[in-house]
Protein backbone atom coordinates (compact mmCIF):
# COMPACT_ATOMS: atom_id res chain seq x y z
CA UNK A 1 0.00 0.00 0.00
CA UNK A 2 2.77 2.60 1.04
CA UNK A 3 4.50 1.54 -2.79
CA UNK A 4 1.67 3.95 -4.10
CA UNK A 5 2.03 6.90 -1.85
CA UNK A 6 5.69 7.51 -0.80
CA UNK A 7 5.80 10.13 -3.45
CA UNK A 8 2.98 11.88 -2.12
CA UNK A 9 4.47 11.38 1.60
CA UNK A 10 7.86 12.80 0.15
CA UNK A 11 6.46 15.38 -1.69
CA UNK A 12 4.25 16.35 1.51
CA UNK A 13 7.58 16.36 3.59
CA UNK A 14 8.92 18.64 1.08
CA UNK A 15 5.89 20.94 1.03
CA UNK A 16 6.10 21.42 4.66
CA UNK A 17 9.63 22.56 4.99
CA UNK A 18 9.04 24.73 2.42
CA UNK A 19 6.08 26.00 4.60
CA UNK A 20 7.75 26.49 7.64
CA UNK A 21 11.21 28.06 5.86
CA UNK A 22 8.32 30.70 4.24
CA UNK A 23 6.38 31.63 7.58
CA UNK A 24 9.92 31.54 9.08
CA UNK A 25 11.43 34.23 7.01
CA UNK A 26 8.48 36.45 6.80
CA UNK A 27 7.75 35.97 10.17
CA UNK A 28 11.16 37.13 11.16
CA UNK A 29 11.27 33.83 13.26
CA UNK A 30 8.23 33.12 14.64
CA UNK A 31 7.32 30.06 15.70
CA UNK A 32 3.98 30.76 16.32
CA UNK A 33 3.57 31.38 12.64
CA UNK A 34 5.20 28.92 11.20
CA UNK A 35 2.81 26.20 13.15
CA UNK A 36 0.03 28.56 12.24
CA UNK A 37 1.53 28.32 8.59
CA UNK A 38 1.79 23.78 8.36
CA UNK A 39 -1.48 23.99 9.68
CA UNK A 40 -2.99 25.35 7.63
CA UNK A 41 -1.03 24.01 4.34
CA UNK A 42 -2.13 20.40 5.95
CA UNK A 43 -5.79 21.97 5.91
CA UNK A 44 -5.74 22.35 2.67
CA UNK A 45 -4.49 19.68 1.27
CA UNK A 46 -6.84 17.55 3.52
CA UNK A 47 -10.05 19.81 1.83
CA UNK A 48 -8.46 18.88 -1.56
CA UNK A 49 -8.28 14.91 -0.59
CA UNK A 50 -12.22 15.21 0.13
CA UNK A 51 -12.90 17.46 -2.92
CA UNK A 52 -10.82 15.34 -5.36
CA UNK A 53 -11.30 11.01 -4.49
CA UNK A 54 -14.20 11.05 -7.27
CA UNK A 55 -11.91 12.56 -9.69
CA UNK A 56 -9.40 9.90 -8.78
CA UNK A 57 -11.84 7.15 -9.43
CA UNK A 58 -13.27 9.12 -12.52
CA UNK A 59 -9.16 9.61 -13.82
CA UNK A 60 -8.60 5.86 -13.03
CA UNK A 61 -12.05 5.07 -14.86
CA UNK A 62 -10.35 6.61 -18.27
CA UNK A 63 -6.51 5.76 -17.25
CA UNK A 64 -7.97 1.69 -18.02
CA UNK A 65 -8.42 2.08 -20.97
CA UNK A 66 -5.49 4.24 -22.15
CA UNK A 67 -2.04 2.74 -23.45
CA UNK A 68 0.39 3.07 -21.09
CA UNK A 69 2.34 5.47 -22.44
CA UNK A 70 -0.83 8.02 -22.68
CA UNK A 71 -1.19 7.24 -18.69
CA UNK A 72 2.53 7.95 -17.63
CA UNK A 73 1.61 11.83 -19.77
CA UNK A 74 -1.00 12.08 -17.74
CA UNK A 75 0.61 11.03 -14.35
CA UNK A 76 3.95 13.50 -15.40
CA UNK A 77 2.42 16.26 -17.43
CA UNK A 78 -0.71 15.87 -16.24
CA UNK A 79 0.36 16.63 -12.72
CA UNK A 80 2.30 19.41 -13.73
CA UNK A 81 -0.89 21.03 -14.77
CA UNK A 82 -2.64 20.50 -12.13
CA UNK A 83 -0.25 21.62 -9.56
CA UNK A 84 1.57 24.27 -11.47
CA UNK A 85 -1.11 25.14 -13.64
CA UNK A 86 -4.35 25.15 -12.14
CA UNK A 87 -3.58 26.32 -8.30
CA UNK A 88 -0.35 28.94 -8.86
CA UNK A 89 -1.12 30.14 -13.11
CA UNK A 90 -5.18 29.74 -12.55
CA UNK A 91 -5.56 32.64 -10.04
CA UNK A 92 -2.62 34.56 -11.44
CA UNK A 93 -4.08 34.67 -14.61
CA UNK A 94 -7.80 35.85 -13.03
CA UNK A 95 -5.91 38.64 -11.30
CA UNK A 96 -4.20 39.81 -14.40
CA UNK A 97 -7.18 40.00 -16.87
CA UNK A 98 -9.74 41.12 -14.31
CA UNK A 99 -7.03 43.90 -12.97
CA UNK A 100 -5.40 44.33 -16.46
CA UNK A 101 -2.29 43.39 -14.42
CA UNK A 102 0.39 42.29 -16.45
CA UNK A 103 1.95 38.47 -15.08
CA UNK A 104 4.77 40.22 -12.95
CA UNK A 105 2.54 42.53 -11.32
CA UNK A 106 -0.04 40.06 -10.71
CA UNK A 107 2.60 37.85 -8.63
CA UNK A 108 3.78 41.21 -7.19
CA UNK A 109 0.10 41.85 -5.95
CA UNK A 110 -0.48 38.42 -4.41
CA UNK A 111 2.65 38.45 -2.29
CA UNK A 112 2.59 42.07 -1.35
CA UNK A 113 -1.57 43.14 -1.08
CA UNK A 114 -3.02 39.28 -0.33
CA UNK A 115 -5.92 41.26 0.42
CA UNK A 116 -6.52 42.59 -2.92
CA UNK A 117 -5.42 39.42 -4.57
CA UNK A 118 -8.08 37.51 -2.76
CA UNK A 119 -10.70 40.21 -3.75
CA UNK A 120 -10.32 39.80 -7.41
CA UNK A 121 -10.28 36.15 -7.74
CA UNK A 122 -12.83 35.93 -5.66
CA UNK A 123 -14.84 37.95 -7.85
CA UNK A 124 -14.74 35.67 -10.37
CA UNK A 125 -16.84 32.98 -8.85
CA UNK A 126 -20.00 33.48 -10.65
CA UNK A 127 -17.77 33.00 -14.33
CA UNK A 128 -15.67 29.78 -12.83
CA UNK A 129 -18.72 28.53 -11.02
CA UNK A 130 -20.70 28.39 -14.47
CA UNK A 131 -18.41 27.12 -16.68
CA UNK A 132 -16.67 24.36 -13.76
CA UNK A 133 -20.01 23.46 -12.55
CA UNK A 134 -21.31 23.33 -16.52
CA UNK A 135 -18.74 20.77 -17.58
CA UNK A 136 -18.95 18.29 -14.38
CA UNK A 137 -22.23 18.13 -14.73
CA UNK A 138 -22.68 16.98 -18.57
CA UNK A 139 -19.52 14.56 -17.28
CA UNK A 140 -21.60 12.90 -14.34
CA UNK A 141 -24.83 13.21 -17.25
CA UNK A 142 -23.60 11.75 -19.84
CA UNK A 143 -22.08 8.44 -17.58
CA UNK A 144 -25.66 8.20 -16.60
CA UNK A 145 -27.31 8.83 -20.21
CA UNK A 146 -26.17 6.09 -22.10
CA UNK A 147 -28.00 3.41 -23.68
CA UNK A 148 -25.47 0.43 -23.52
CA UNK A 149 -25.53 1.07 -19.70
CA UNK A 150 -26.07 -2.22 -17.55
CA UNK A 151 -24.76 -1.69 -14.32
CA UNK A 152 -26.99 -0.03 -11.47
CA UNK A 153 -26.42 1.46 -8.64
CA UNK A 154 -29.53 3.80 -7.78
CA UNK A 155 -31.42 1.82 -10.41
CA UNK A 156 -35.11 3.22 -9.63
CA UNK A 157 -33.23 6.67 -11.11
CA UNK A 158 -30.64 4.81 -13.52
CA UNK A 159 -32.59 2.50 -15.17
CA UNK A 160 -35.05 5.68 -16.22
CA UNK A 161 -31.68 7.70 -17.62
CA UNK A 162 -30.89 4.92 -19.40
CA UNK A 163 -34.39 4.79 -21.56
CA UNK A 164 -34.36 8.66 -21.55
CA UNK A 165 -30.66 8.86 -23.41
CA UNK A 166 -32.56 7.65 -26.57
CA UNK A 167 -33.97 10.99 -26.93
CA UNK A 168 -30.91 13.11 -28.36
CA UNK A 169 -29.16 15.69 -26.58
CA UNK A 170 -31.77 15.05 -23.47
CA UNK A 171 -28.66 15.82 -21.00
CA UNK A 172 -27.46 19.14 -22.82
CA UNK A 173 -31.52 20.31 -22.64
CA UNK A 174 -31.84 19.46 -18.93
CA UNK A 175 -28.64 21.02 -18.41
CA UNK A 176 -29.24 23.95 -19.75
CA UNK A 177 -32.64 24.22 -18.25
CA UNK A 178 -31.16 23.91 -14.87
CA UNK A 179 -28.61 27.01 -16.16
CA UNK A 180 -31.49 29.25 -16.90
CA UNK A 181 -33.43 28.46 -13.43
CA UNK A 182 -30.10 29.37 -11.23
CA UNK A 183 -29.79 32.47 -13.41
CA UNK A 184 -33.12 33.57 -12.88
CA UNK A 185 -32.08 34.27 -9.59
CA UNK A 186 -28.90 36.29 -10.54
CA UNK A 187 -28.77 39.88 -11.12
CA UNK A 188 -28.83 40.97 -14.92
CA UNK A 189 -25.52 41.65 -15.35
CA UNK A 190 -24.29 38.69 -13.41
CA UNK A 191 -27.05 36.35 -14.83
CA UNK A 192 -25.55 36.98 -18.33
CA UNK A 193 -21.98 36.15 -17.27
CA UNK A 194 -23.05 32.92 -15.54
CA UNK A 195 -25.04 31.74 -18.70
CA UNK A 196 -22.33 32.82 -20.82
CA UNK A 197 -19.68 30.91 -18.37
CA UNK A 198 -22.12 27.89 -18.15
CA UNK A 199 -22.68 27.64 -21.95
CA UNK A 200 -18.89 27.86 -22.67
CA UNK A 201 -18.44 25.01 -20.19
CA UNK A 202 -20.67 22.96 -22.32
CA UNK A 203 -19.01 23.31 -25.45
CA UNK A 204 -15.63 23.03 -24.00
CA UNK A 205 -17.00 19.49 -22.71
CA UNK A 206 -18.55 18.89 -26.53
CA UNK A 207 -15.42 19.95 -27.92
CA UNK A 208 -13.34 17.60 -25.92
CA UNK A 209 -15.74 14.69 -27.11
CA UNK A 210 -15.57 16.05 -30.93
CA UNK A 211 -12.01 15.38 -30.78
CA UNK A 212 -12.01 11.67 -28.95
CA UNK A 213 -14.45 11.01 -31.65
CA UNK A 214 -12.30 12.29 -33.89
CA UNK A 215 -8.88 10.30 -32.94
CA UNK A 216 -11.21 7.40 -32.57
CA UNK A 217 -12.41 7.52 -36.53
CA UNK A 218 -8.77 8.07 -37.73
CA UNK A 219 -7.43 4.97 -35.69
CA UNK A 220 -10.24 2.94 -36.42
CA UNK A 221 -8.94 3.71 -40.50
CA UNK A 222 -5.75 3.26 -39.82
CA UNK A 223 -6.86 -0.33 -38.21
CA UNK A 224 -8.40 -0.74 -41.23
CA UNK A 225 -5.13 -0.42 -43.47
CA UNK A 226 -3.40 -3.18 -40.65
CA UNK A 227 -1.27 -0.27 -38.96
CA UNK A 228 -1.54 -1.01 -35.22
CA UNK A 229 -2.11 2.16 -33.01
CA UNK A 230 -3.26 2.85 -29.72
CA UNK A 231 -3.59 6.93 -29.25
CA UNK A 232 -4.79 8.59 -25.85
CA UNK A 233 -4.74 11.92 -26.43
CA UNK A 234 -8.50 12.11 -26.25
CA UNK A 235 -8.15 10.84 -22.98
CA UNK A 236 -5.65 13.17 -22.00
CA UNK A 237 -7.45 16.27 -23.15
CA UNK A 238 -10.51 15.10 -21.10
CA UNK A 239 -8.51 14.35 -18.46
CA UNK A 240 -6.86 18.03 -17.65
CA UNK A 241 -9.78 19.54 -18.60
CA UNK A 242 -11.70 17.44 -16.12
CA UNK A 243 -8.74 18.04 -13.38
CA UNK A 244 -9.31 21.68 -13.93
CA UNK A 245 -12.84 21.75 -13.34
CA UNK A 246 -12.76 19.79 -10.23
CA UNK A 247 -9.73 22.07 -8.83
CA UNK A 248 -12.24 25.37 -9.66
CA UNK A 249 -13.89 24.81 -5.67
CA UNK A 250 -10.33 23.75 -4.25
CA UNK A 251 -9.04 27.31 -5.41
CA UNK A 252 -11.78 29.11 -4.70
CA UNK A 253 -12.51 27.39 -1.25
CA UNK A 254 -9.04 28.12 0.00
CA UNK A 255 -9.32 31.54 0.37
CA UNK A 256 -11.91 30.56 3.42
CA UNK A 257 -8.38 29.79 5.48
CA UNK A 258 -5.57 32.00 3.72
CA UNK A 259 -5.39 34.13 1.32
CA UNK A 260 -1.06 33.81 0.48
CA UNK A 261 -1.02 33.07 -2.56
CA UNK A 262 2.13 30.23 -1.46
CA UNK A 263 0.22 28.78 1.41
CA UNK A 264 -2.47 27.82 -1.15
CA UNK A 265 -0.19 26.36 -3.43
CA UNK A 266 1.28 24.21 -1.06
CA UNK A 267 -1.77 22.83 0.54
CA UNK A 268 -3.87 22.15 -2.80
CA UNK A 269 -0.47 21.06 -4.31
CA UNK A 270 -0.26 17.90 -1.41
CA UNK A 271 -3.75 16.87 -2.32
CA UNK A 272 -3.21 17.14 -5.83
CA UNK A 273 -0.40 14.74 -5.33
CA UNK A 274 -2.56 12.23 -3.10
CA UNK A 275 -4.71 12.59 -6.08
CA UNK A 276 -2.39 11.15 -8.51
CA UNK A 277 -1.50 8.57 -5.60
CA UNK A 278 -4.97 7.03 -5.50
CA UNK A 279 -5.48 6.93 -9.34
CA UNK A 280 -2.59 4.79 -9.57
CA UNK A 281 -3.86 2.76 -7.01
CA UNK A 282 -6.92 2.21 -8.61
CA UNK A 283 -5.34 1.58 -11.66
CA UNK A 284 -3.05 -1.11 -10.71
CA UNK A 285 -5.20 -2.80 -8.36
CA UNK A 286 -8.31 -3.34 -10.66
CA UNK A 287 -10.60 -1.87 -8.06
CA UNK A 288 -13.03 -0.50 -10.33
CA UNK A 289 -13.30 -4.01 -11.36
CA UNK A 290 -13.42 -5.21 -8.26
CA UNK A 291 -16.03 -3.09 -6.90
CA UNK A 292 -18.87 -2.60 -9.44
CA UNK A 293 -20.54 0.43 -8.33
CA UNK A 294 -17.85 2.60 -7.46
CA UNK A 295 -17.56 4.05 -11.00
CA UNK A 296 -21.84 4.74 -10.03
CA UNK A 297 -21.39 6.41 -6.65
CA UNK A 298 -18.21 8.76 -8.64
CA UNK A 299 -19.76 10.02 -10.98
CA UNK A 300 -23.15 10.80 -8.64
CA UNK A 301 -20.66 12.74 -6.92
CA UNK A 302 -19.40 14.35 -9.69
CA UNK A 303 -23.06 15.32 -10.77
CA UNK A 304 -23.27 16.96 -6.65
CA UNK A 305 -20.15 18.45 -7.51
CA UNK A 306 -21.44 20.61 -10.49
CA UNK A 307 -25.11 21.13 -9.42
CA UNK A 308 -23.22 22.61 -6.30
CA UNK A 309 -21.01 25.00 -8.58
CA UNK A 310 -23.73 25.88 -10.50
CA UNK A 311 -25.92 26.82 -7.55
CA UNK A 312 -23.36 28.41 -5.92
CA UNK A 313 -23.78 31.45 -7.86
CA UNK A 314 -26.47 32.43 -6.18
CA UNK A 315 -26.55 30.29 -2.55
CA UNK A 316 -22.86 29.74 -1.25
CA UNK A 317 -22.48 26.01 0.08
CA UNK A 318 -19.08 25.37 2.19
CA UNK A 319 -16.68 23.04 0.50
CA UNK A 320 -16.26 20.90 3.73
CA UNK A 321 -20.40 19.91 2.86
CA UNK A 322 -19.36 19.66 -1.00
CA UNK A 323 -16.45 17.01 0.24
CA UNK A 324 -18.70 15.43 2.97
CA UNK A 325 -21.13 14.65 0.33
CA UNK A 326 -18.56 13.36 -2.43
CA UNK A 327 -16.95 11.04 0.10
CA UNK A 328 -20.73 9.59 1.49
CA UNK A 329 -21.80 8.97 -1.92
CA UNK A 330 -18.39 7.08 -2.55
CA UNK A 331 -18.45 5.43 0.53
CA UNK A 332 -22.04 4.35 -0.27
CA UNK A 333 -21.38 2.96 -3.30
CA UNK A 334 -18.07 0.86 -2.09
CA UNK A 335 -20.52 -0.83 0.73
CA UNK A 336 -23.37 -1.99 -1.92
CA UNK A 337 -20.25 -3.35 -4.14
CA UNK A 338 -18.97 -5.41 -1.21
CA UNK A 339 -22.71 -6.22 -0.21
CA UNK A 340 -22.92 -7.31 -3.82
CA UNK A 341 -20.06 -9.31 -3.83
CA UNK A 342 -20.40 -10.87 -0.62
CA UNK A 343 -24.14 -12.29 -2.32
CA UNK A 344 -22.32 -13.49 -5.61
CA UNK A 345 -20.07 -15.26 -3.29
CA UNK A 346 -22.95 -17.16 -2.24
CA UNK A 347 -24.64 -17.52 -5.56
CA UNK A 348 -27.29 -15.14 -4.94
CA UNK A 349 -28.43 -12.74 -7.84
CA UNK A 350 -30.04 -9.63 -5.82
CA UNK A 351 -30.07 -6.14 -6.96
CA UNK A 352 -27.77 -3.38 -5.24
CA UNK A 353 -30.92 -1.09 -4.99
CA UNK A 354 -33.71 -3.47 -4.16
CA UNK A 355 -33.58 -1.70 -0.71
CA UNK A 356 -34.38 2.22 -3.02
Amino acid sequence: MFHYYRASAIFTLVCLALGAWYAWSTSGGNWNAVAQVLWIILVLSVLEISLSFDNAVVNATVLKDMDHIWQQRFLTWGMAIAVFGMRILFPLAIVAIAAGLGPVEAVRLSLNNPVEYERIVSSAHIGISGFGGAFLAMVGLKFFFDAEKDVHWIAVIERRLTRISSIDAAEIALLLLAVWGISTQLPEAEALTFVVSAVLGLVTYIAVEAIGTLLELHEETQRAAGVVIRSGLAGFLYLNVLDASFSFDGVIGAFALSNNMVIIALGLSIGAMFVRSMTIHLVEKGTLAQYQFLENGAFWAIIVLGGIMLTSAVWPIPETVTGLIGAALIGLSLYWSIRQNRHDDHGEVKSPTQDY
